[in-house]
């Protein structure tokens, strides 16, 4: 075989255990063992993926009955509204979840989709005039809450990011959430990539504040965007330092 059909069976190869029974193993060029040690170490990162999504089980498993994850995006920001994702883990494994933070966008893009595909969702979110109005911490409870009900399903259990919700339901609060259950690291998934597309939907009415990029966050263009231009529609008045600078333009 030549080095290109090499590579090419050894992704026909789905364990290190089969791997390492291969014929190849004993020829002796290096480009057929580099390929083969190329191949173990795609294995080994497909292994630790599975294993993580395993030991991210933990919390759902200590549970019976319709389980829901649920995490916010968008506390931190300057502008733009909060974002809560609730999510129902269907039969499928998905295997790569985490804190959406950890995750490249193509990856956060991907697990989106395949989600929605094949998980219960429901996505809330809470309005820069309720973040100003309650504060950030009532409005991102106001968002998590109507994440839960547009999931239209009676859940019986919720794992949530280090909140706690007014609602009836029995709830467990976990410090790291998103990077210790999955159900929470769908969540929070659904709840960045829903928040980043909006805040890109921003941007094109508002583009001298680098939404896109920064998806509202203070970051040294959009802060020179503030004093320069003032607050938009849809920056957080209450927020410093855009309460400051809003001042000046009065």
């Amino acid at each position: 075989m030549t080095i290109k059909e090499v590579k090419e069976f050894l992704q026909t190869i789905h364990s290190i255990e089969d791997l390492e029974s291969i014929d190849l193993q004993s020829d002796p060029r290096v480009g057929v063992q580099n390929a083969i040690k190329s191949r173990r170490r795609q294995l080994e990162k497909i292994e630790e993926t599975k294993r993580r999504f395993e030991s991210m089980m933990v919390y759902e498993r200590e549970l019976t009955g319709v389980i829901a994850g649920v995490d916010e995006a968008g506390r931190g920001p300057l502008a733009g509204e909060v974002v809560a994702g609730a999510v129902i883990l269907g039969d499928e494994k998905l295997y790569g979840l985490d804190d959406s933070k950890k995750l490249s966008e193509t990856e956060r893009n991907r697990l989106y989709d395949l989600i929605l595909d094949t998980c219960t969702v429901g996505i809330g979110t809470a309005t820069v005039e309720e973040i100003d109005t309650l504060n950030i911490y009532e409005a991102t409870k106001l968002a998590m809450t109507r994440a839960v009900k547009n999931l239209k399903v009676q859940v019986d259990h919720l794992l949530i990011d280090a909140m706690v919700l007014d609602m009836d339901i029995h709830q467990q609060s976990i410090i790291k959430g998103d990077a210790n259950s999955n159900s929470i690291a769908a969540a929070s998934i659904i709840a960045k990539v829903y928040r980043d597309r909006l805040m890109k939907a921003h941007s094109k009415e508002y583009p001298a504040y680098d939404f896109e990029k920064n998806s509202g966050y203070g970051t040294k263009n959009h802060l020179e965007a503030l004093r320069q231009y003032g607050a938009t529609p849809i920056h957080r008045k209450s927020f410093s330092p855009v309460k400051e600078i809003q001042e000046i333009f009065r």
